[in-house]
């Protein structure tokens, strides 16, 4: 039987992409369960799948398989409590699209995102899009956060889809990569995409001027060959992104800056809190910890659904 690459999930249709290129609609037979892993979409933009044609003669096919997954990134589902939903499988990066202003990105988001990331050593790079709207305070505050997430492996840069600025640092982190692009609705995900792969004539989303957030236009998760061998997935924008299956003693780990101290705490068990000789802590009081991601750290810990 044939082997495909999801490209786009609908909720019960798979556009799969065949080893020709050729593009099947598919969809799941019976129901698949995932071991140790309660999800609300079994499949999701990014898997491997086998496939077979329906003797119908519609050209629609039947997925039969998933393949092993090498990585995911997966959030909290909004429909299903106690469900996880995968955003998208098996990716070479994930690359943030974040916003100093309307609408504002908060760093618990960012902080959240790169927890994800981080729990499956998924590779991310952080874009502050929307340059052109920052005053001088915001660029000291994109200084601020430059200086914080590159050292910890977080590459940023800064663009605007509109002004054309910082386009040819976009296309070049895309080349041979599969990237997951996500962040917030109205950051300018699809802008961005328009600006590089203008054939692909995504939907853009506008403002709310009550609200100052963006407004929902990606429906479903959808990836995209802009180049050869290069492919984005666009994701709907996420408002809230829960964290899913991550255990109070583990959660530092996915801190680069506290998984370096790991070994230096008192106790095996410490969760960085207020346990006594901690080395994270003391790294916070020292200057070596930024306060904000710390804060992140003890949101996340604090609650009960890792959602602030």
């Amino acid at each position: 039987m044939p082997n495909g690459l999801v490209m786009r999930s609908t909720g019960s249709w798979y556009d799969v992409r065949s080893e020709s290129g050729e593009i099947i609609k598919c969809r799941l037979r019976g129901k698949f369960k995932i071991k140790g892993l309660k999800v609300s979409n079994p499949l999701a933009v990014g898997d491997w799948v086998v496939y077979e044609m329906e003797d119908a003669g519609e050209g629609t096919g039947v997925i039969t398989k998933i393949e092993t997954r090498e990585n995911y990134i997966i959030r909290q589902s909004v429909h299903k409590t106690g469900h996880g939903h995968i955003i998208a499988a098996n990716l070479d990066q994930a690359i943030l699209i974040a916003t100093l202003a309307y609408p504002k990105t908060s760093l618990g988001f960012i902080d959240r995102f790169l927890v994800s990331a981080e729990s499956f050593r998924i590779p991310t790079k952080i874009i502050f899009n929307k340059v052109d709207l920052l005053d001088e305070a915001m660029l000291e505050e994109y200084a601020y956060l430059k200086a914080v997430y590159e050292p910890l492996g977080y590459e940023c840069f800064l663009t605007s889809a509109t002004e054309g600025q910082g386009m040819e640092e976009f296309k070049s982190l895309l080349h041979n990569q599969k990237s997951l692009l996500s962040g917030h609705s109205g950051v300018g995900k699809s802008t961005l995409v328009n600006a590089i792969a203008p054939e692909l004539d995504i939907r853009t989303s506008e403002i709310s001027d009550f609200s100052h957030k963006g407004v929902h236009t990606t429906t479903f998760a959808e990836m995209h060959e802009i180049f050869p061998d290069s492919f984005i997935i666009d994701t709907p924008g996420i408002r809230e992104l829960g964290l899913l299956n991550i255990k109070p003693q583990e959660l530092g780990h996915y801190f680069p800056e506290m998984r370096a101290l790991l070994n230096e705490c008192k106790f095996n068990d410490c969760i960085h809190v207020n346990e006594p000789q901690c080395a994270v802590m003391a790294a916070v009081e020292e200057g070596l910890i930024a306060p904000d991601r710390y804060e992140s750290y003890l949101s996340m810990l604090a609650n009960n659904d890792n959602r602030r």
